[in-house]
Formats: C-alpha cells, sequence, structure tokens
C-alpha cells in the first residue's frame, strides 16, 4: 500500500469512527429569492412647512432606497406627496426656509437636496467633499440653510445665489457637528462628546463656544438637540433618548433653566403667548421660558423612542380643533395633534409607506422557524423554513446579532449594546417597540441587560456557551475595547463582563467548544470616526469556567477584523479575514491552514458551519457566497452578489440577504 493511500485509508478510518461522513464538494444547488421580510416606514428628519400646493404639511424624510422627502396632511393623515431623493438611503437633516424651500441633508455621501414647489426636488451635491454625513440642517434667512457635518465636524452654509460657504471645523477636538440652529444672524451648532456648543456669526464665520451650563459635565454626553426658538436656545444633552433641555437666555446670554427627562428631537415653534411644546417623560408639555414653568398636557407618548420628527403648528379645519394645533410625526409614521384651546388630541397612522429595510440578522430560531433583523429602521420576521414565508412581523429595534440558545432567541439590539431574550412559545409584547394589544403580558421580547455603562453600542457577536449566552461588543464614538459578557440565564443575571479582553479591539465574532470561548476581532469602533490604535485583528481563547484569557494569535496578519468563527464537523476552528480562510489547531494555538480568497482586507465576511453536507457556507466581503471542503480545501462559488449576513438552517438550507432580500440556497442533495 502506497504512502498516499495509507494516508487516505487512515483518514476515512478516522471519521468512520468519529460517526462522521467526509464531505463532498459542494455541487449546483438551487437559490430561491424569498423576497423583502422586513419593511417598515423610518422617519428621521421632518419640519412642519408649506406643501405641494401652498397649505401647511408635516414633511418627514423616509429612509429607504431611496430615500424620499413625504408631505402629509395634517388634518386627515394622507400623503400630499412624495418625492425621491436619488442616490440617498436617508436624511436626518430637513428643514424649510423662509422663501419656500425645503432641504435635505442625507447620510452616506453628505448631499444636499432643495425642493421647491416649481421645480420638485434638485440634488446639489456634496457640499463639503471631505464629508459623507450631513446631521442637521437650519434654515437661515430667505433660501439660505446652514448645515454641520461629520467626519471633519464641520459647519457649512448654502444659498442657490452664492453656493456653498465652508464655516470650517469648530472644534479640533470634535469630529460631529450634530445639531445645528439659526437666529439672528447667529448659528448655533452642537457636537459630539464631550458636548459643546458654538454661536457662530454667519457673517464674519467668527465662533465662540458657549460655557458649559452649571452643573453639567460634557463628558458621554452629546448637544444632541438645539433649537433656537422667540429668543432662546435649547439644547438637549445626551443621546437619542431623554436627557436634561437646558435654556439659554440669548439676549442676556446665561443658562436659565434645566428641565429633566426632555425627548428630543426638536422643540416647537412659540405659541402666541412665548411657550414652546415637546414630549416630557412621555408626555407632550408646553413650556414657558419667563416664568420657567411646565405644563402637562395629558398626551402620553410611549414606547422607547418618542422622539417627534417635525414638531409646528396648522389649521386643521375640525371641529375640535379651532385655530392653530399642533402637529407632529413620529419615527414609524405616526402623526399626533393637539389643540390648546380644546385640549383635544389625537394619533393618527399617516399615509407614508414602509420601505424596504437592509437585513443585518439571521437565525436559525429555536423553534426551527427562520429569523431576521434589520439596520436603522429594525424590525423582526420569522419566516416558515418549509414554504419560505413570512410567518411574523413586528417593529423592532436595530440588531446586530440573532442566536438561538436552551429554548430561547437571544437578539443584540443597538444601541447601548442591549441584550434581549424572545420566548417564540409566548405572545409578543416589545412594550419599548411594538406593545401587546392585550394588557398585561410580560415583555417579549425581554431585555436582560446593556452595556452602555461600558461605553458599548453594538453586540456584534452572540453564542450559546453550555449553560451561558456569551456576547461580544464594540464600543461607541470617541472608545475603543469591546466587551465580552457572560450572561447565566439561570440566575438570570451576567456571571461577568471583561472590557479589553484584547487591548483596543472590538468583539465581533465568537465560537465554543469544551469550555472555551473564541473570539475574533475588530480593530475598529463601534462608530466609524474613531480611529484604531491596532494594526491587526487577533484571535483569542477565554476559559469561561475560570474568567480568563488563555491566549491569543494574529491568525491572519494585516487584516483588520475577523468577523467569523466556525468549528466544522471534526471539531476544527475556522475563521475568515478578509480575503483569507484559516484553520487553527487549538491545542497547539497556531494557524495550519490558510486559503486564500482574494487579497481583500474588508471587516464584512461570515462563515457557518452545515451539519448536514459537512461543508463551511461563507460570504467573502460583500462579493460572494461560496461553500468550502474543510477536508479538500476546494471552493465553490455559489452566487455574485453583495452578501454580508449568512446563517445555516438546520434542514441544511443556506439563507443569505442581499441588502433588504433574503435568499435561500437549498445545497444538491446526494
Amino acid at each position: 500500500m502506497t504512502l498516499i493511500r495509507r494516508i487516505v485509508v487512515a483518514g476515512i478510518a478516522v471519521t468512520t469512527l468519529l460517526g462522521v461522513a467526509a464531505p463532498v464538494d459542494a455541487g449546483v444547488g438551487k437559490v430561491t429569492d424569498l423576497g423583502v421580510p422586513l419593511q417598515d416606514v423610518l422617519l428621521l428628519g421632518g419640519v412642519v412647512a408649506p406643501g405641494p400646493d401652498g397649505r401647511t404639511v408635516l414633511w418627514g424624510a423616509s429612509s429607504g432606497t431611496p430615500a424620499h422627502l413625504n408631505a402629509v396632511d395634517p388634518a386627515t393623515g394622507d400623503e400630499r406627496g412624495r418625492f425621491d431623493l436619488p442616490g440617498a438611503a436617508g436624511a436626518w437633516a430637513v428643514d424649510a426656509t423662509p422663501d419656500g424651500s425645503l432641504y435635505a441633508g442625507t447620510y452616506g455621501d453628505g448631499r444636499l437636496y432643495r425642493w421647491t414647489r416649481e421645480s420638485g426636488v434638485a440634488d446639489l451635491g456634496r457640499p463639503l467633499p471631505s464629508e459623507n454625513f450631513i446631521w442637521s440642517v437650519a434654515a437661515g434667512e430667505g433660501a439660505t440653510v446652514y448645515g454641520g457635518t461629520s467626519p471633519g465636524g464641520r459647519l457649512f452654509g448654502y444659498d442657490p445665489a452664492g453656493g456653498v460657504r465652508d464655516y470650517g471645523r469648530l472644534s479640533s477636538a470634535h469630529a460631529y457637528v450634530r445639531s445645528v440652529s439659526y437666529a439672528n444672524g447667529k448659528i448655533y451648532a452642537g457636537t459630539e462628546a464631550p458636548a459643546a456648543v458654538f454661536e457662530v456669526d454667519s457673517a464674519t464665520g467668527v465662533a465662540e463656544r458657549l460655557p458649559d451650563p452649571p452643573g453639567l459635565d460634557p463628558a458621554g454626553k452629546w448637544a444632541y438637540d438645539v433649537n433656537a426658538a422667540g429668543g432662546f436656545l435649547y439644547v438637549r444633552f445626551g443621546g437619542a433618548f431623554p436627557g436634561p433641555l437646558h435654556v439659554w437666555d440669548i439676549a442676556a446670554r446665561t443658562w436659565t433653566d434645566s428641565i429633566e427627562s426632555a425627548h428630543g428631537l426638536d422643540v416647537s415653534p412659540p405659541d402666541d403667548q412665548g411657550r414652546v411644546y415637546f414630549v416630557k417623560a412621555g408626555e407632550l408639555v408646553g413650556y414657558d421660558p419667563r416664568t420657567r414653568t411646565v405644563t402637562g398636557t395629558g398626551m402620553p407618548f410611549t414606547g422607547r423612542v418618542a422622539n417627534t420628527r417635525g414638531i409646528g403648528w396648522a389649521e386643521l379645519g375640525l371641529p375640535d380643533y379651532p385655530g392653530k394645533s399642533l402637529v407632529g410625526l413620529l419615527w414609524r409614521g405616526l402623526m399626533f395633534r393637539y389643540n390648546p384651546q380644546t385640549g383635544a388630541r389625537s394619533f393618527v397612522q399617516s399615509g407614508i409607506k414602509g420601505e424596504p429595510i437592509d437585513i443585518t440578522a439571521i437565525a436559525d430560531g429555536p423553534d426551527g422557524r427562520v429569523y431576521t433583523g434589520g439596520f436603522l429602521n429594525g424590525g423582526f420576521a420569522a419566516l416558515d423554513p418549509r414554504t419560505g414565508e413570512r410567518t411574523e412581523f413586528h417593529t423592532f429595534s436595530q440588531s446586530e446579532a440573532m442566536t438561538a440558545h436552551a429554548g430561547k432567541l437571544y437578539v443584540g439590539a443597538y444601541p447601548e449594546a442591549r441584550v434581549y431574550a424572545y420566548d417564540p412559545a409566548l405572545p409578543w409584547n416589545s412594550t419599548e417597540y411594538s406593545p401587546s394589544p392585550e394588557p398585561g403580558p410580560e415583555p417579549n421580547p425581554a431585555r436582560l441587560f446593556d452595556l452602555a455603562a461600558d461605553k458599548q453600542i453594538r453586540p456584534r457577536a452572540l453564542v450559546s456557551a453550555g449553560r451561558y449566552l456569551v456576547a461580544g461588543t464594540m464600543p461607541d464614538l470617541g472608545s475603543l475595547g469591546g466587551v465580552l459578557a457572560v450572561w447565566d440565564p439561570e440566575k438570570g443575571a451576567l456571571k461577568y463582563s471583561q472590557r479589553n479582553v484584547i487591548q483596543d479591539q472590538s468583539i465581533v465574532s465568537l465560537a465554543y467548544r469544551d469550555g472555551v470561548v473564541y473570539g475574533g476581532t475588530s480593530i475598529y469602533s463601534g462608530q466609524s470616526a474613531t480611529p484604531p490604535t491596532q494594526p491587526e485583528a487577533k484571535l483569542f481563547a477565554w476559559s469561561v469556567r475560570e474568567d480568563r484569557l488563555l491566549w491569543e494569535i494574529v491568525p491572519a496578519p494585516g487584516k483588520p477584523a475577523i468577523p467569523a468563527l466556525t468549528f466544522d464537523r471534526l471539531g476544527r476552528l475556522w475563521g475568515i479575514a478578509g480575503g483569507a480562510v484559516f484553520r487553527v489547531n487549538v491545542a497547539a494555538r497556531k494557524v495550519v491552514s490558510t486559503i486564500t480568497l482574494s487579497p481583500s482586507t474588508s471587516a464584512s465576511g461570515a462563515l457557518a458551519l452545515n451539519r448536514v453536507d459537512g461543508l463551511l457556507y461563507g460570504a467573502h466581503a460583500g462579493t460572494e457566497v461560496f461553500a468550502l471542503n474543510p477536508v479538500t480545501g476546494h471552493r465553490t462559488v455559489l452566487r455574485q452578489g453583495p452578501v454580508h449576513q449568512l446563517a445555516v438552517h438546520r434542514s441544511g438550507d443556506v439563507y443569505f440577504a442581499e441588502g433588504p432580500r433574503l435568499f435561500r440556497y437549498q445545497p444538491q442533495r446526494r
């Protein structure tokens, strides 16, 4: 018997002893387009202003492909207009100027758009070529608008006659101008943490930083919302969720008041008595800055996200709403209205159309269904794996990761690195996002913990680890170093959490075997504006029982991230990093083989074992889906396309996403 034959026979003998058949290279399977499982309304920026026929409407920018400007009738909720923003995915920044123009500043490419009744939407291009995100725009005089950007933390102005004016970077310590407002020749701009507010002379460009409000520590807080109204500046410090609203008297140049638990994103223009309205602690309230009194309206706002997307005044012509009523939009397209004279109040679902949502997480659930979660708009959907049809959909948070453990589906949600447990045997009841219509049921998904105190934002990796669930996270803006968190479902508590397991690196992939969690890192933070300090990603081993780091190596030199790890049927650890797939001998703590797919250094990738056929299925750098034989190293490209998310179902079918569309690959059965 030749040496080669003896090796082959020995290999077959080993796999037979282990009860594992050697995998066969992938053949040609079947790909089925299952459509769009996640579709919902997401409104970011908005304003109350004249619409297409000159009457007052609620304007809201809905995220999508492309994004849209939506005009809503405040009396009926009907659509009065819907206008594409070509090439844009969404817009936080929307405002109307006195001449009747509507401006929208977008994210992704940092473009500015202008709508007018006469000409419709005009793409004005990128005001500042270095900036890819316009966070806020504010109306100036005539047709002039001012905007704030990232990643350069710059301020600009635009008017149709003179074009763009670059006011430059407001602070060398800041990368974001998150909020902008204008009053009487002055531009007011707020930054990310540590929060700062600047007053900029619109004519000379001279900038002055306002003093911090008394008793406020700006560390860890953003000047998230800045609104000039009626001679006062209202600045909400914190983040996307309720925080203190501080009041600056512009003429007296002093901070005069602070209102706790204020929601964003705006305060209303003042009424005839000088009162502004906003949401405080889940209730619409009026505030008089002269007497510093808050008056409740009795109008409740429920759920985690109760931020107004445009708030202002309109005449509705309805019996219970005489004169001017306060109107506004919420993030899922719900319209609210309140009349100060009669106290009448109501919520009306607007006619804004839902948009497809990009899929960011796919999982084989504990009940055998296929689950998906989405980007930004969020959403939560379950599909029947036999038919591919959607059986459940709910409004929910942006999902970063999903995994099944002990009969429940665990979901990692953005922001604050929150982790939830969903029991598919019980009714859905997300008290934060989509409450049950029946009173009384317990929250499901139940929020277990978050890692906001550790400055974490994305729970990018989840894995079932014996009796525990283990999470790996990415930090928020201005921070580096993820957290490894171990949750004990039996005790309902964190066993422990450890930050900077690998110094200044996030944890973006996890695998588990025999009491040890293996983690893949990324040199990047959870927010792109934070520059990395480390040159390449690492692989580490962590003892769950002993709560300690066992070892760390660099398995793919020069690669910035290891986005996926998996064990094959022989118990060998595999990972993907850019264009490299590597196998690690965990006992020897070293890489024993590397398969080069391409020279890519992408931080994107997926890799998972198919227990039915023994092959590894992966997504490579957002370019293809492939099958890899872990014994022979042979790779078969199954589909070309922009794939970043992939999961293998217990049936052996492979599910992957191209943007908002979900596909099922059924391997050729042998």
